[in-house]
């Protein structure tokens, strides 16, 4: 029971690394999106 402050702390950690990588995750297909769109409208003015 004397290494629960460590357990918590680790627990914390990841859970914080684990929503830092969603996020990280979110912004990246957010920026792919738009260069998607980005490419498609370049597509429709060649054609």
């Amino acid at each position: 029971m004397e290494n629960l402050g460590y357990l918590f702390a680790i627990y914390t950690i990841v859970w914080a690394v684990l929503f830092g990588y969603v996020w990280v995750l979110l912004l990246r297909q957010k920026q792919l999106r738009r260069e998607l769109e980005s490419l498609k409208e370049a597509l429709r003015a060649k054609k």
